[in-house]
């Protein structure tokens, strides 16, 4: 398996501090507004990479953090006139629904910053009795010179960088590029004590030290959004390396963005659509489901930037519709089989071979959903020369082993919401409530067929428009028998 490191700018084999054992970091979300689907992005990104390498045979420990003491908590608090803790239990539950909603497996570890204190104090300490960070009126600062190395991640070179951070010039820093360990208290705040007075911790000291009281000094894979790059990721390096004389990650693994009309989906420019948002305006004919999303997503390499649409979330819920169809005639009753089985052993090991080929280049997903498309177009040929129970079970199991990495392909097939729903119906729920259970779906079926025997198509064509305006979509095949889906 190999992965891109930007610390070196290339793809490298990726061989674990301890295998089995691997530890990932990935810088969370600063709990003070909605999650937006550029946080679901990472999200999901680096669920796929926990994912494969737990199908590949590591045992991985994940570790995402939450920022829950930051001045954007402290503006929201004062404009919703609620305590800063208010809104970060309020925001980190809207996150948790969110990543639940996701199909987002829950972190080993989602350390919060105000519970590492210690750490971070601690860290601090060490930096500055190293001489690399110096007090200035209760604040605490790191020394960027100190570090020679700096830029290494980001590829900057620290005069351009210095010349750029003279724009806002804090005359109090002995240069420019240094950064916070440790800010005073301003009247109001949130504030511990310290041995410098109270005050709070920078943003970027608060990783460094969780990270390292989880997983070690040195880890295997830090992750986070390609905007974390510069300078959070830099500074965490540096403030890392001068606490333990020892290196950070091995490897750095950053996502792109989501854009909007190719300009980054962010809170600061306004342009951006919420988690919940997406989920709760999603009207049939065109629902929005947890694995649409994900697909839509995985569409695009995880390095690359990827442009929202709805049309975009339209055509990943079609691929998907065509899987869940075949699904629904894997699962239909068959006959004894034919020589067609016999084809089948070969298409499933050359699909196994092409997925695993695909997500050890880096995770590329687009390519792995290439060979599930294939897979299935495949299966559809040879399930029309007929297939045994068993084979059919088989082909069903591979979509669903082999999309638990990436989080698609769980779902029921009778559960499953389709979009070839007619016009003109109510809006239906998305969620997974079963109102009518499939013996009263049948039993209707039943009464529309005995409506079609004796002519009374007024009567089957009301009982059909009623299933589809509860999202139950009925297909007459050929032979005579009817066909539901949800």
């Amino acid at each position: 398996m190999k992965i891109f490191n930007t610390l070196t700018n290339q793809k490298e084999p990726f061989i674990p501090i301890a295998p089995p054992r691997v530890g990932i970091y990935v810088c969370g979300v600063t709990v003070y507004d909605e999650c937006h689907l550029g946080h679901a992005r990472s999200a999901i990104v680096f669920d796929v990479l926990r994912r494969y390498l737990g199908y590949r045979g590591y045992d991985v420990t994940y570790v995402k953090n939450f920022t829950d003491v930051d001045d954007k908590i402290i503006n929201r608090a004062a404009e919703e006139g609620i305590p800063w803790q208010g809104v970060v239990e309020k925001y980190m539950q809207a996150y948790t629904r969110d990543m639940k909603r996701l199909g987002v497996v829950t972190p080993d570890v989602e350390p919060r910053a105000t519970v590492h204190m210690p750490e971070i104090l601690e860290m601090i300490r060490t930096i500055l009795e190293k001489g690399i960070a110096y007090q200035v009126e209760g604040d605490v600062y790191y020394r960027v010179s100190a570090f020679p190395e700096y830029g290494q991640l980001s590829k900057r070179n620290l005069d351009d960088m210095q010349a750029g951070a003279r724009v806002e010039v804090d005359e109090r820093k002995q240069d420019p590029m240094d950064f916070a360990l440790w800010k005073a208290a301003k009247p109001g705040e949130p504030a511990w004590e310290s041995p410098w007075g109270p005050g709070r911790p920078g943003w970027h000291i608060e990783c460094s030290a969780m990270s390292v009281r989880h997983l070690g000094e040195t880890f295997d894979i830090h992750g986070g959004g390609k905007d974390l790059t510069f300078p959070h990721h830099e500074n965490e390096i540096a403030q890392s390396r001068a606490a333990t004389d020892q290196a950070f990650a091995r490897y750095w693994v950053h996502n792109g963005f989501v854009t909007i009309d190719e300009e980054k989906m962010s809170k600061s420019l306004g342009n951006f659509f919420t988690v919940r948002e997406i989920f709760d305006q999603s009207n049939c004919p065109e629902p929005v489901t947890a694995e649409a999303i994900r697909y839509f997503l995985l569409s695009t390499h995880y390095r690359g930037d990827v442009n929202f649409s709805n049309l975009a979330v339209a055509e990943a819920k079609s691929a998907l519709d065509n899987v869940y169809d075949l699904f629904i005639r894997l699962s239909e009753k068959s006959g004894p089989g034919s020589d067609s089985g016999k084809a089948l052993g070969t298409v499933l090991t050359q699909f196994r071979q092409a997925f695993e080929e695909a997500m050890d280049d880096d995770l590329n997903t687009p390519k792995a959903l290439a060979t599930f498309q294939q897979l299935r177009a495949e299966a559809n040929q040879v399930l029309r020369g007929g297939l045994s129970e068993q084979d059919r079970q088989e082909v069903l199991a591979f979509f669903r082993q082999y999309g638990a990495p990436l989080g698609l392909f769980q779902i029921n097939e009778r559960e499953w919401v389709f979009r070839e729903l007619e016009f003109g119906i109510e809006p239906c729920r998305t969620g997974t409530e079963q109102e009518y259970t499939d013996e009263w779906i049948q039993e209707q079926i039943r009464q529309r067929a005995e409506a079609r025997t004796r002519k009374d198509f007024a009567a089957a064509d009301h009982i059909r428009k009623a299933l589809a305006a509860k999202g139950i979509l009925l297909e007459d095949r050929p032979d005579g028998s009817t066909r539901w889906k949800r």
